[in-house]
């Protein structure tokens, strides 16, 4: 298959999807799931990353997929936004452990002209998936994630630090992830 028509198909899934198909939506994250497995492998690779980083980066991704689907804009090839994601999330990654990454400025220009759209149907996965977090955490990832406030905002309207924000965040992150991995589990 072509690249363009597979990546027209799994558009067409996507659309599909948001508008609650749900077998399109499954089959649009089997789909990718090996694409995006491979575009990691080759991202840990040219920043000198350890293999065993993507596998990582793929369930965070696909999280991020889930949770941000809405962002996607229909009309726009869907390659670019899932290689944003990969990218993004690679970098989110190598940061928490420490390593330096260059980002080159075209990624960051990219990265601040997505736009931020959540329709009803990610609200309600997101709700979902957010009950099962505790409250600190549930009210960090509503506010930054959700609702796009800043940690600073964040921290000082929960009467927290901003240290313990990011922490709170990173953990409840990783929460999500495993609750998300275990409901895709249950699902197949």
């Amino acid at each position: 298959m072509r690249h363009s028509t597979r990546e027209e198909e799994w558009a067409e899934w996507m659309r599909d999807a948001l508008k609650g198909d749900t077998l399109a939506y499954h089959r649009f994250l089997a789909a990718v799931t090996p694409h995006l497995r491979a575009m990691a492998r080759r991202r840990c690779d040219q920043l000198g990353a350890p293999a065993s980083e993507a596998e990582d980066v793929v369930q965070e991704v696909l999280l991020a997929v889930h949770l941000k689907r809405g962002s996607w804009d229909p009309s726009r090839p869907i390659g670019p936004w899932l290689s944003a994601i990969v990218r993004n999330k690679l970098i989110d990654s190598l940061r928490r452990r420490g390593r330096h990454v260059n980002v080159p400025v075209e990624d960051v220009i990219d990265t601040l002209e997505a736009e931020e759209q959540t329709d009803a149907m990610d609200r309600l996965d997101a709700d979902h998936l957010l009950e099962r977090l505790k409250d600190p955490q549930r009210d960090i990832v509503r506010s930054i994630s959700l609702q796009g406030a800043g940690v600073r905002e964040t921290a000082e309207r929960l009467k927290m630090t901003e240290g313990a924000v990011r922490v709170a965040l990173h953990r409840a992150l990783k929460s999500l992830a495993a609750l998300y991995r275990s409901e895709t589990r249950e699902d197949e």
